[in-house]
């Protein structure tokens, strides 16, 4: 199956969580310190399950669902729900799928994401829609990191109150989701140096935005030059800088002029479909 192809991919290639940082660099092209407290972000709970989540925004406002990455809910996913809701006025929520628990490391996120129940991710996540709608948003979209990407397009797909989808660089298991079935709106964000085969790569993107045509989507493929997986995260740790990360894991240099296309355009999506 894909996930199993996937995860020793990303176990070889995935940098360590890292907090949200603005764009600001030193002369060696590495981010330094920024803002965004995630202190703002507001535990609650979900669906008949109390499923657990972190929200932001007001909640007459139309909403996002952010999606995390395989480390779990980091400051990192946190940082990027709160730049959504304060840049584009949404409301925000980030369910928790692996129930506090994080991955500190590459063994134990590799350990968490195989561990997951996927068809009870993609269940949480329509709980997580119909929360929202039942609670004052007038519509919900929704975004995902790597596999939050994958599942971005699951709940584009089984949420009927999901009405957009965000994936970045991850396309999910036709086994629970098949995407030439979705018709809903889908803005797509890859990068053109993406070597997760099967899962992000270029051709993979071009599949999926094969498939979404297909269903009649109104979809968009953006490809990003000069960047690969996972390019929205914003600090080369654990490595100290950029070129060190290169030379270990393939991946090229953070290229802000692309992330910063990336969020205008995912702003501008949004502002599209939940206006």
């Amino acid at each position: 199956r894909m996930l199993a192809r996937l995860a020793p991919l990303l176990a070889r290639h995935a940098p360590r969580p890292r907090a949200f940082r603005a764009p600001s660099y030193n002369r060696r092209g590495v981010l330094t310190r920024a803002s965004r407290d995630t202190s703002s972000m507001q535990k609650v709970t979900f669906g008949d399950a109390q499923i657990p989540g972190y929200e932001c925004g007001d909640k007459s406002s139309p909403a996002v669902i952010v999606i995390q990455e395989w480390w779990g809910v980091t400051e990192n996913i946190q940082r990027q729900a709160l730049k959504l809701s304060e840049d584009g006025g949404f409301r925000c929520i980030v369910p928790d799928l692996y129930k506090g628990k994080l991955g500190v490391d590459v063994e134990e996120a590799h350990h968490l994401m195989t561990s997951l129940d996927w068809p009870n991710a993609k269940d949480e996540l329509v709980e997580c829609a119909k929360y929202l709608r039942a609670s004052g948003s007038p519509k919900v979209g929704v975004v995902g990191f790597c596999m939050g990407g994958a599942l971005a397009l699951i709940a584009a797909q089984h949420a009927d109150d999901v009405v957009c989808a965000a994936p970045f660089y991850g396309t999910p298991d036709p086994a629970i989701c098949q995407t030439d079935k979705i018709t809903k709106p889908v803005q797509a964000h890859f990068g053109e140096l993406d070597n997760l085969a099967g899962f992000s790569d270029p051709d993979a993107a071009k599949k999926l935005l094969a498939n979404l045509r297909a269903a009649g989507s109104d979809c968009e493929l953006h490809m990003y030059p000069n960047v690969g997986h996972a390019f929205m995260n914003d600090l080369p740790a654990p490595y100290t800088d950029w070129d060190a990360r290169e030379k270990t894991q393939g991946f090229p240099r953070f290229d802000s002029a692309q992330v910063e296309v990336a969020w205008m355009r995912l702003l501008e999506f949004f502002r599209k479909h939940l206006a």
